[in-house]
């Protein structure tokens, strides 16, 4: 995270885990079988989600597995995580560790395949993809999911208008100040790239890529679209303090002039994988 001058505290997404579920858009609906040929997944093997959040991730493919550890620094998405796995009879399946990746590998053990679902950014890169490299058996993948970018998603032809998103991130500039806010600091150059070459630098192959198509017409109410603010780093809900209120009047007003009605359509966006393979060491080679 060098080049953001931005340092990682536990504000980051403090108070979102509430709204994630409800404000977030789903993955795209194939992306649990195409991991599932790609991996060649039979309800053996371990998975760890890194940075799983609510467990969004972790409990679609919880299935495939015989254990899934879910981890990450967050209390709140750590108790949402246990509460849906509850709720969808995987409590029995699933691990939820509160922690952050950079303190891997925890005694964990070992694992056939690492998710990270739109969460690799936030960390320690290089010390993670490492680490977690010497988590995989021989033969493991690291997986990155997340929403294709610079995906156009028209909603012409559906009922309602679309989500203002610019508007919506207008109105948070008003209230938070034109830099990206993130947890204590700011992103002024928002959040880095070039994962490619720090997982390739870890000792991963690869990647293959897979596009799983999105484009589902999907229909959004105001309370979606405020939970996705309030599920947002740069939109958190601490970082209004006491206008919290305010904007949130001002959020409900701005929907209602998009959309009298107080819907919105939606296409779901594509998701996108890229599969790394976690290379072989002479360590891993039998004397």
């Amino acid at each position: 995270m060098a080049a953001t001058d931005w340092e990682w505290d536990d504000t980051l997404f403090s108070g979102t885990a509430p709204y994630y579920r409800r404000g977030r858009l789903p993955y795209a609906p194939g992306l649990v079988d195409t991991l599932a040929g790609e991996l060649a997944l039979d309800g053996r093997g371990r998975l760890i989600d890194v940075g799983c959040g609510p467990g969004t991730l972790a409990l679609s493919l919880a299935h495939l597995f015989a254990e899934t550890v879910g981890v990450d620094p967050d209390r709140g998405m750590i108790a949402e995580a246990e509460r849906d796995a509850v709720g969808v009879g995987m409590s029995d399946r699933t691990r939820w560790v509160c922690a952050r990746a950079e303190e891997l590998p925890s005694g964990l053990g070992t694992f056939t395949v690492a998710t990270f679902g739109q969460s690799f950014h936030w960390m320690d890169r290089d010390l993670v993809a490492a680490t977690v490299r010497d988590m995989l058996r021989p033969g493991g993948a690291l997986v990155h999911v997340s929403d294709a970018k610079a995906e156009s998603r028209p909603v012409d032809g559906l009922p309602h208008p679309a989500v203002p998103y610019a508007a919506i991130e207008e109105l948070v500039r008003q209230y938070l100040g034109p830099v990206r806010r993130a947890g204590r600091g700011t992103l002024p150059r928002g959040t880095p790239g070039g994962e490619a070459a720090i997982l390739s630098r870890a000792g991963f192959s690869g990647p293959r890529r897979h596009l799983v198509p999105g484009g589902q017409a999907l229909e959004r109410t105001c309370d979606d679209v405020i939970a996705w603010a309030f599920s947002m780093s740069f939109s958190a809900p601490h970082l209004f303090g006491p206008r919290r209120g305010g904007f949130e009047d001002d959020l409900r007003r701005l929907l209602r002039e998009t959309s009298a009605s107080g819907r919105f359509s939606e296409r779901l966006p594509s998701t996108e994988v890229l599969v790394w393979r976690r290379g072989a060491t002479r360590s891993d080679v039998p004397l």
